[in-house]
């Protein structure tokens, strides 16, 4: 068949010949993508957020089954809304259980599957395989995804991806020959991204960009301005008011998914850290000059970038708005060239649900945010390169070896980048390096440090990190223990009280920080303290036995030995010990019941394998000062 029945230049021979190309194009994306991330396979689970999505969530943890997916459905867990992501999650466990390897091996596999899918939407809707390849190319291998890929609990990030490359691809299919069938497609697979990550929720505004180009609905008899597309497929164009009213439907689902997003966040109740408007613009408008600058030179990628609160420089705010303001308005000129305008307002927009201006947690930006966006920046380089490689009559083969190398620069970059996640003190010790002021990253390295016996090496991460922040709950914990570990009282309880009246700390934190007062201040002869912190204690942790007896001591020494026998039962019945029934036996006695102080002290001696050595550890605990807990 000639050229007529597929525009200028196209026959289906050449179709053919792309076609074949493009499945071999896509064979060879997806390999390098699996052997790029293979060693993902031997990585643990990341000591963030990992356990709560999988290891330790038991209705992941079963596997599909009724009451695993009615609870997805349900649940506002980690602050979101997303029952897909979860079922996916369940999927993965039904089929091969908590095993660390195989979940990174799904997550790398539907990372490659959407560099192909990606390759696909692009060459179907522009009709360039070089330049479509280009960019799927630097989306599968880009540094910057490496932790979307590698962190398993962002499975929700390339899950989304999938649905929001199926979108999109099917509104192409739909704007051929639109109809509600066709409409609904687009419809349910965009509600079905929805509930694996709302982030995607700009989709309609980013089918507005596509019907702009290269789909070419809008505006398409402007003169000049159709390039970076050749299908020879003709679309039918729309008004630009019926193309809005065309996206209400889909707007109907950001609403719905708004509001879900809304109640999951005070449901979850995380962190909402009261930064000014004005801060928060002017993090907003440097971080977008920063992902901009990670597009083109992915170095010191971390994990965390800490919120910089009002230290952000104004001559910072001031040289990225030129920058910003400059693309922006340098796309605009160059109308010409739509993808310009395409990808920039796709990174511009999609961006929006994270960018911070409502500030959920700590972080100031993060390169899983770029997963979706740098899209955008990758199209306007994929067919940018190419166009200026032809006005510089740049020949195939040397745009061909330029781009490969490009490609291999940045595999070497992201392998480096995927081997700090290969345990998480070098991944955390990572962070450390290339951010400044990082005290969630100096937390979990001592932390972590901790955790080994090397608490040595432990404390000047936490005295860091309290030091960056002073009213840091999990640096002070450790302080205020070294603190009294050492004797020094007064400094353990300061820190003590800082974990204490915090309110971004777990209940067994607190509880140890309650219970960390109460030894401190019976160390320090006050008694009536230590009873009442280890009563707030008790009353957040029940099931610790050590807390117990200690406020039984706090309550006999306070001459209240009926309160103290109620402790030290309490603890008893959690951990038998000879000295803890010899405490008993007094308290017992102090009441006046010699029968009961009988009974306890008869089994003390049962239990005990040297009751002389459980006489002197009981009369310790009495003494004052009191040994050390």
């Amino acid at each position: 068949m000639g050229t007529h029945a597929y525009g200028p230049g196209i026959t289906q021979g050449w179709l053919a010949r792309r076609n074949i190309q493009a499945i071999l194009l896509s064979i060879l994306l997806v390999l390098a993508t699996l052997i790029l991330y293979y060693p993902a396979h031997n990585h643990p689970f990341a000591n963030i957020n990992d356990s709560g999505y999988i290891s330790e969530n038991p209705h992941v943890a079963a596997g599909l089954n009724w009451e695993t997916i009615t609870w997805a459905l349900t649940t506002y867990d980690d602050s979101n809304w997303h029952p897909v992501t979860w079922l996916s999650l369940a999927l993965d466990c039904q089929i091969f259980g908590v095993n660390a390897g195989l979940h990174h091996d799904v997550n790398v596999l539907i990372h490659a599957a959407n560099a192909a899918l990606l390759l696909w939407v692009l060459l179907l809707a522009t009709g360039y395989l070089g330049r479509s390849f280009m960019v799927a190319a630097l989306f599968a291998l880009h540094p910057i995804n490496v932790e979307s890929v590698a962190w398993i609990a962002e499975r929700k990030n390339v899950l989304s991806m999938t649905f929001l490359m199926l979108a999109l691809g099917a509104y192409r299919w739909y704007a051929q020959k639109p109809g509600w069938s066709r409409y609904s497609v687009v419809a349910v697979l965009f509600a079905i991204g929805l509930m694996t990550k709302p982030q995607i929720i700009a989709l309609p505004l980013a089918l507005l960009l596509w019907d702009y180009w290269p789909l070419r609905r809008m505006f398409a008899t402007v003169p000049g301005a159709a390039n970076g597309t050749r299908t020879g497929e003709v679309i039918p164009p729309r008004r630009f008011t019926w193309l809005l009213e065309e996206k209400l439907p889909l707007l109907g689902l950001c609403a719905a998914s708004a509001v879900l997003t809304v109640l999951a966040q005070r449901v979850g109740s995380p962190k909402n850290w009261q930064y000014t408007l004005p801060i928060r613009i002017a993090n907003d408008i440097v971080a977008y000059a920063r992902y901009v600058g990670k597009a083109v030179w992915p170095s010191k990628l971390a994990l965390m970038y800490l919120h910089p609160g009002d230290a952000i420089k104004g001559w910072q705010v001031a040289v990225a708005l030129v920058f910003l303001l400059s693309v922006t308005a340098w796309v605009l000129m160059a109308w010409k060239r739509r993808y310009l305008l395409v990808g920039w307002f796709w990174f511009l927009i999609l961006m929006v649900p994270t960018n911070g201006l409502l500030q959920v947690g700590r972080q100031a930006m993060a390169d899983r945010y770029a997963y979706h966006t740098f899209i955008g920046l990758f199209i306007m380089l994929g067919w940018g390169g190419a166009d200026l490689a032809q006005q510089l009559h740049v020949g195939k083969a040397l745009l061909t070896a330029v781009s490969l190398s490009i490609l291999a620069v940045l595999s070497v970059v992201a392998r480096r980048q995927l081997n700090y996640w290969s345990d998480n003190l070098t991944l955390w010790s990572h962070a450390l390096q290339v951010t400044d002021n990082n005290w969630v990253a100096e937390d979990l390295v001592g932390e972590l440090l901790a955790s080994k016996g090397k608490t040595e090496q432990a404390m000047p991460h936490f005295y860091r990190a309290a030091e960056i922040l002073p009213e840091d709950p999990v640096s002070n914990l450790p302080i205020a223990i070294n603190e009294h570990r050492r004797g020094n009282l007064p400094e353990a309880l300061k820190h003590y009280v800082q974990v204490t009246k915090s309110g971004e700390v777990t209940t067994d934190q607190k509880a140890n920080a309650y219970a960390g007062e109460g030894y401190t201040y019976r160390e320090m002869g006050d008694y009536a303290r230590s009873r009442e912190n280890l009563q707030m204690a008790v009353a957040l942790n029940p099931k610790d036995p050590e807390m117990w007896m200690f406020l039984g001591v706090a309550a006999y020494k306070t001459g209240n030995a009926s309160e103290a026998v109620q402790a030290y039962q309490h603890g008893l019945a959690i951990r038998a010990v000879d000295w803890g029934y010899l405490l008993l036996a007094r308290a017992f006695d102090h009441n006046g019941q010699k029968e009961q102080a009988q009974q306890a002290t008869e089994r003390a001696r049962q239990i005990s394998k040297n009751f002389t050595e459980a006489q002197k550890a009981a009369e310790g605990v009495l003494a004052l000062p009191a040994a050390a807990h």
